[in-house]
């Protein structure tokens, strides 16, 4: 898999007033900005090519943050979207950026940690039939997607906040789909809210045994950075290990250049760019440093 759509955008109602002056992605998760995690996730799963949806007032800023992706040894492009029209309405959106290739599907405001990331996502990517959702228990779940399961543990369906859901698994926003869920969409119809749900299009995976569910186990972080409470989760989280171990979560320049993605020379232009900050000193260390971890 090499194509990754980013979904940028959104009113990000649930921090207002900060976000009413500017797009929640830029805000920051303790040491760097939101987009940087979601955007290192695709990355690790060795997605290359990347399509970032946004509102058109927030496109210029996004261009300023990554530019064409070259910095990060991958391609950045971008699309429009300024009225949110549902999750799913962004498959539609990228059409002609997934052309004939299976894509994954990432929401800009999730944050996932764990040590074995990396094997997790390509396993997912390896066993790929039409679509896989990641679960994760959560205790608030009528907040939520949430997979409900039959007397025999099956996957039943995917209910959309649920009033009375039956179990506490979560659909996180992190999906892998076959190019066939770009014909599928047209099945879709807009819920109540108007929007088209990506819950209706993993339940049509559902109803063709075409669906695979990971949950996502002890050993994993999930978190919707959404909030005022889920962003300070985030950055206690991230801060008490990038605290420890003085190494940083999901900076996507150091995953490029641990993929040999970038060079040195690439790495340092990227550091000079940010020289005044931790995190270009970070950056210019991992240049001196092997790349053995």
């Amino acid at each position: 898999m090499k194509k990754g759509i980013l979904l940028s955008g959104g009113y990000g109602t649930r921090l207002y007033p900060t976000t009413l002056a500017m797009n929640k992605h830029f805000l920051n998760i303790y040491s760097k900005p939101m987009i940087f995690y979601s955007i290192s996730i695709l990355m690790l799963a060795n997605i290359k090519e990347i399509l970032i949806i946004a509102f058109s007032k927030d496109i210029q800023s996004y261009k300023k943050l990554f530019g064409n992706g070259e910095r990060l040894g991958v391609k950045i492009k971008y699309e429009i979207q300024d009225f949110p029209g549902g999750i799913a309405e962004s498959i539609k959106i990228a059409d002609k950026f997934i052309g004939n290739d299976d894509f994954s599907l990432m929401l800009g405001d999730n944050f996932f940690y764990s040590e074995n990331l990396t094997k997790i996502l390509s396993a997912a990517v390896k066993k790929l039939s039409g679509a896989v959702v990641f679960a994760y228990y959560v205790k608030n779940a009528s907040e939520y997607g949430i997979i409900e399961f039959d007397k025999n543990k099956k996957v039943k369906s995917i209910k959309e906040k649920p009033k009375n859901p039956n179990s506490n698994f979560a659909v996180t926003g992190l999906y892998f789909y076959k190019n066939v869920a770009k014909k599928m969409i047209s099945k879709i119809k807009p819920s109540k809210r108007g929007e088209l749900e990506i819950s209706s299009l993993n339940n049509l995976f559902l109803k063709n045994n075409k669906l695979d569910v990971e949950i996502l186990g002890r050993g994993v972080a999930w978190l919707d950075t959404g909030s005022y409470e889920g962003l300070l989760e985030a950055s206690n989280f991230v801060y008490s290990i990038e605290k420890r171990q003085t190494l940083l979560i999901n900076c996507p320049e150091e995953i490029a250049y641990r993929k040999k993605w970038i060079d040195k020379k690439m790495l340092l232009k990227s550091a000079n760019n940010y020289k005044n900050s931790s995190y270009g000193k970070y950056l210019l260390r991992i240049s001196k440093e092997s790349l053995y971890y």
